[in-house]
């Protein structure tokens, strides 16, 4: 009973987090800002109060599947080290918006599930914002979009999953399919976090790709697109050619070390587990 309520307690903080973080995005546009200026001003006022929010958040679901869930030690462990792992990968240079930051969300993701891969993707963020020194009010944005880019490569995980079952090692088709996710995501990333600029901005000599207050939804998705297609498309290409190369070549052999360490945590849980319920059941009973 104590695993179910760690677990449900820890989805349920992933959620709100993950909610108040659509919400963040989202609300310039229903309360747009005093003045469109230029991006490195937006979220000024709110981004500190998001960056404690999901932080604190992330921590909090870890502390509660650790303690009353099925998280191990050892599986928080996992956690830490990929992180810091992550945050290393992006010192690796590319072309474009290319980034190795994020092979390890995407690949625990898909291994460890959404809930996993969300954690993950928000810490992976932390770690390496403070190595590279890339602290503003972007960051918070950054951590939201990455943390659904590992828990969407876990939605794929079940997906995967329940067709076939579980197969180790991983098939080369499978594979595949994960580097063509993570080239999707990749692209993904790049489209949300456009949004954490884009209804602050406005020029008006390109006023067909920026967003106004009084604009209707389906002309404000018209804008977008445009300014997505001018602007952004060709930086995320970048990002989603680097994702789906690396996991192509390298992520089979990455994929099983993953699984094999999720094995591990499992069996080390499921024998806690037992030999709690032994030890209640030989205990004696004081009248």
């Amino acid at each position: 009973m104590r695993p179910r309520i760690g677990s449900v307690l820890s989805t349920f903080i992933v959620l709100t987090a993950s909610a108040i973080g659509g919400v963040a995005f989202l609300y310039p546009f229903f309360r747009p800002p005093v003045q469109q200026t230029v991006s490195f001003n937006a979220h000024g006022e709110d981004a500190l109060y998001l960056f404690l929010l999901i932080t604190l958040s992330g921590l909090g679901a870890v502390l509660a599947d650790l303690t009353w869930g099925r998280m191990s030690s050892q599986r928080t462990a996992v956690l830490g080290v990929l992180a810091a792992l992550g945050a290393a990968l992006r010192l690796i240079p590319g072309p474009g918006g290319f980034s190795a930051l994020f092979f390890l969300p995407i690949l625990a993701g898909y291994v460890y599930g959404p809930g996993f891969g969300f954690l993950l993707g928000t810490f992976t963020l932390i770690a390496s914002a403070l190595v590279t020194g890339g602290i503003g009010p972007w960051l918070p944005y950054q951590m939201l979009a990455a943390a659904w880019v590992g828990a969407l490569a876990g939605v794929w995980g079940y997906v995967v999953r329940g067709l076939q079952g579980v197969r180790y090692p991983p098939s080369r088709w499978e594979v595949v399919g994960l580097a063509v996710w993570g080239g999707v995501l990749g692209l993904f990333y790049g489209a949300v976090m456009n949004l954490w600029f884009w209804p602050y901005v406005f020029q008006p000599q390109h006023a067909h790709m920026y967003w106004q207050p009084g604009l209707s939804w389906k002309e404000t998705l018209l804008r977008y697109g445009v300014f997505y297609l001018t602007t952004s498309l060709w930086w995320d290409m970048g990002r989603a050619a680097g994702n789906f190369l690396l996991i192509l070549t390298v992520g089979r052999p990455v994929l099983r070390a993953l699984y094999r360490f999720h094995a591990r945590s499992v069996l080390d849980v499921w024998s806690a587990e037992d030999s709690l319920v032994a030890e209640s059941q030989e205990r004696p009973v004081e009248l």
